[in-house]
């Protein structure tokens, strides 16, 4: 028997919950040899709220929780054991699969944690932009005035925007949290 990852449903804003109760109860219920680990993939994201700029953190997959852990027999049968030890955690809808559990592959938990550690990097804003769009500026010396989005540059958060200041349009670099969309 080996550990896989697997794929739980839960309800909606409980994934942390479940992912610490699984663990506060790993040592009470002996479930150490089969549970290795519990994952809830979360990125930073950046908002503005009342003009001051804040970090987040926003699920990748909301309504999941993944696990690697020893849940099936040689014969692909569910073990007892951790299956209703995983099935009485408060929030666990059931494994994505139902009573056949579908494993998550390497390669996917790879990219999830990819995208987890990235997020630990960079700061990711909450809504995205497109060239052409019209964006209203929020902070900075431009405070309240309307734009244009001429240039997105995602990997640093910012923005070209063209403002009409006097009848002339002038383009200003802005980063993505000091605009809201208008």
């Amino acid at each position: 028997m080996k550990h896989c990852w697997y794929a739980l449903h839960c309800l909606a804003g409980q994934e942390q919950k479940v992912r610490d109760s699984i663990q506060r109860r790993l040592k009470t219920d002996e479930m150490e040899p089969y549970i290795r680990e519990v994952l809830v993939p979360m990125e930073k994201v950046v908002e503005v709220r009342g003009g001051k700029k804040t970090v987040t953190n926003r699920k990748l997959h909301p309504g999941y929780v993944y696990i690697e852990m020893i849940l099936l027999d040689e014969g692909k049968r569910p073990l007892e054991k951790p299956w209703y030890f995983i099935k009485d955690i408060q929030g666990v809808i059931g494994f994505v699969g139902g009573d056949r559990p579908m494993e998550v592959t390497e390669e996917e938990i790879a990219t999830i944690k990819v995208q987890v550690s990235d997020s630990e990097d960079s700061e990711k804003p909450k809504v995205s932009f497109d060239v052409g769009e019209t964006v209203k500026i929020n902070d900075g010396p431009f405070l309240n005035f309307s734009g244009m989005i001429e240039e997105v540059e995602p990997e640093k958060g910012k923005l070209k925007v063209t403002v009409d200041i006097f009848g002339r349009k002038t383009p200003v670099e802005l980063e993505y949290w000091q605009v809201e969309k208008s």
